[in-house]
């Protein structure tokens, strides 16, 4: 737990789109922490461009998670990181090894609430690189948890360019016309902290729960450093 002072939360970004949505859950769920950040946005284009993770990238991963544990100063330091890139699962893992503070992959409190909630599990990304290691993330979660899930991938095609050249809405109509197509489930995982904007259009159903990333890694986040 901690006592005494606001909690030092360290953003370590891959994409550029990440920063708001990651700032807004933060001002949303928890406004006490301080919050900090790195952005390498060379790391998504060189995961598209090697198309799998190397070595190097591991490396790159371990050298972002120390930098971040050692910021500060006048005897303050890091009480967590948390990692906003989908794409990089196993990288973020071995930087959870190495580290005696929490740090949180974009997207495992989002899987464990989906798995809390049912076994139909839908995940939608914009970036297609991510899916692979979302999917196998996810089936992770479920073998943990004793359950057998279902699970119906999507990649929100064009949404990602149309938010990187600055049409947000369209880029929201896409991934909301491509929740549409998906068959009944119990969650609906938004797998990328870019996607967490468009969660207020896509359309309600019965049964079905929307979750996104941030959110709910910011509520993890909470919970386990006032434990």
């Amino acid at each position: 737990m901690i006592t005494g002072k606001r909690p030092r939360v360290v953003l370590i970004h891959a994409l550029r789109e990440s920063l708001v949505p990651a700032w807004d859950a933060f001002a949303a769920g928890w406004p006490e922490a301080v919050t900090y950040n790195l952005l390498d946005d060379s790391l998504s284009a060189d995961l598209a461009a090697d198309g799998a993770l190397t070595d190097g990238m591991v490396e790159r991963f371990l050298t972002l998670g120390q930098y971040a544990a050692a910021t500060g100063s006048r005897g303050e330091r890091t009480d967590a990181i948390l990692f906003t890139c989908s794409a990089f699962g196993p990288a973020i893992q071995r930087v959870k090894q190495a580290l005696p503070i929490p740090v949180l992959r974009p997207n495992e409190a989002a899987f464990q609430a989906a798995v809390d909630v049912g076994s139909r599990i839908g995940l939608i990304v914009t970036f297609e690189a991510s899916l692979r290691p979302l999917q196998a993330e996810l089936k992770a979660v479920g073998d943990e948890r004793g359950k057998v899930l279902t699970v119906t991938t999507a990649v929100a095609e064009g949404a990602l360019a149309a938010l990187q050249a600055g049409r947000g809405d369209e880029h929201d109509r896409i991934v909301a016309d491509t929740a549409a197509r998906l068959p009944h489930l119990d969650a609906l995982v938004l797998g990328q902290f870019s996607l967490a904007r468009a969660a207020k259009v896509i359309a309600p159903v019965n049964g079905r729960v929307v979750l996104t990333t941030p959110d709910c890694a910011v509520a993890k986040l909470r919970a386990l450093l006032s434990a």
